[in-house]
């Protein structure tokens, strides 16, 4: 079968420039509430992936996403959140965008189109086979994340793919290919939209699952979070209060302050 970028066709709205804003509004709407439906279609190849990570990672190996533009900005996005959250170390989960840093702000020309810097890029990371390596691409077409896949299964590393078009030739490259087909955009081409959605939602879903198997929650709560900031601190102290069963604000969060973290603190008491 052909493939076809089904993120490139027409947008099912026209003349979008004689629509009132609230017709805007309405309308992307409207087709932002079809992308939850796409994503779950495809939660069984989530899992696969999901759990091949989890796999790797619980034996000591790392996570790294691979994209451009608007895929290797949410990659970023969900890797520089994993040690806040989680209290996993720097590098444990990493983000690597076409162009370097300087593309995470501004678009780097070209620099998607270079098949040999994704290898070069991991390379700089000491990639090996213990860790995972997923491109997002949201056309399915990215040279520098085909050509990372193509030298990662070339050196034995286990590979996934996150893409929105239907045997895209990223998932041709991907032990655990991920393909969340939403259609066209609102804005034809325009992929930072329901695509961009539709990769945030499986990330989050691939990050948070992984966490919970390597034991960085307890119940439901971030019991390994950073106490980086005001709110966080009084989130750990009202997470202290309630596992041990404390009515002193003042004790639980000098508790939790001398221990660094409301799993630390809970088990000082055990």
């Amino acid at each position: 079968m052909a493939f076809t970028k089904v993120t490139e066709q027409a947008s099912h709205y026209r003349h979008l420039e004689q629509m009132t804003v609230q017709e805007v509004l309405t309308n992307i709407n409207k087709e932002d509430k079809t992308v939850p439906d796409a994503v779950e279609k495809v939660i069984p190849q989530i899992t696969k992936l999901t759990a091949a990570i989890a796999d790797k990672m619980l034996a000591g190996g790392r996570l790294f996403y691979m994209g451009a533009g608007t895929s290797g900005r949410l990659g970023i996005l969900d890797a520089s959140e994993c040690p806040p959250t989680y209290g996993v170390p720097q590098g444990l989960v990493v983000g690597l965008i076409a162009g370097g840093d300087s593309a995470i702000r501004r678009a780097v020309e070209n620099a998607e189109d270079d098949r040999e810097q994704g290898w070069r890029d991991l390379q700089q990371w000491n990639i090996s086979d213990k860790d995972v390596v997923v491109g997002i691409a949201a056309s399915g077409t990215t040279p520098y994340v085909i050509g990372a896949l193509q030298a990662c299964r070339a050196n034995g590393i286990t590979t996934g793919s996150i893409s929105c078009n239907p045997g895209s030739p990223v998932s041709e490259h991907a032990d655990f290919p991920v393909e969340v087909v939403v259609g066209p955009e609102f804005v034809t081409g325009s992929t930072r939209m329901k695509s961009g959605t539709a990769q945030k939602l499986v990330l989050n879903m691939i990050s948070t699952t992984v966490m919970i198997q390597l034991g960085r929650v307890e119940d439901n709560k971030m019991v390994n979070m950073q106490l980086s900031n005001d709110k966080l601190v009084d989130r750990g102290v009202k997470m202290v209060m309630e596992q041990l069963q404390l009515t002193d604000y003042s004790a639980a969060r000098e508790l939790l302050l001398e221990f660094g973290s409301v799993k630390k603190a809970v088990e000082s008491r055990k």
